[in-house]
């Protein structure tokens, strides 16, 4: 039996052909544009997505502020109780359309007062 002896010379063409199918392929690849060598399309993807997800929580954070501010602008508007001082109280009562007796014994002052702050601040139909 006959034993296959390879030589150097021998092996090193086979490692230039190797060599050279493996050039030949990657310049076919880069010249067509295709195939592994060029830049994954998933990359700009991901960006796309990640720059969508920030603009989207962005919009989020921006329509509670909206939110918050427009009850803050309802609450301001339409007060449910007015504050701080007798005559403030009765200012609203009489914008309210309350008579000048109910607005005396309501908010603890004159009657001359109540009857200055509805010709003044009064519903004016």
């Amino acid at each position: 039996m006959e034993s296959i002896v390879i030589t150097w010379r021998e092996l090193l063409i086979v490692i230039a052909i190797i060599l050279a199918v493996y050039i030949a392929e990657m310049l076919l690849l880069m010249r067509s544009g295709s195939g592994m060598l060029r830049k994954p399309s998933w990359l700009g993807l991901i960006k796309e997505k990640r720059t969508e997800m920030e603009l989207r929580e962005e919009i989020d954070q921006l329509k509670a502020r909206v939110s918050a501010l427009e009850a803050r602008t309802v609450q301001v508007e339409t007060p449910e109780e007015p504050v701080a001082t007798p005559y403030q109280r009765a200012i609203y009562l009489a914008r309210q359309g309350k008579d000048v007796t109910s607005i005396s014994e309501h908010c603890g002052i004159s009657r001359g007062e109540a009857e200055l702050i509805v010709s003044m601040h009064g519903a004016r139909d």
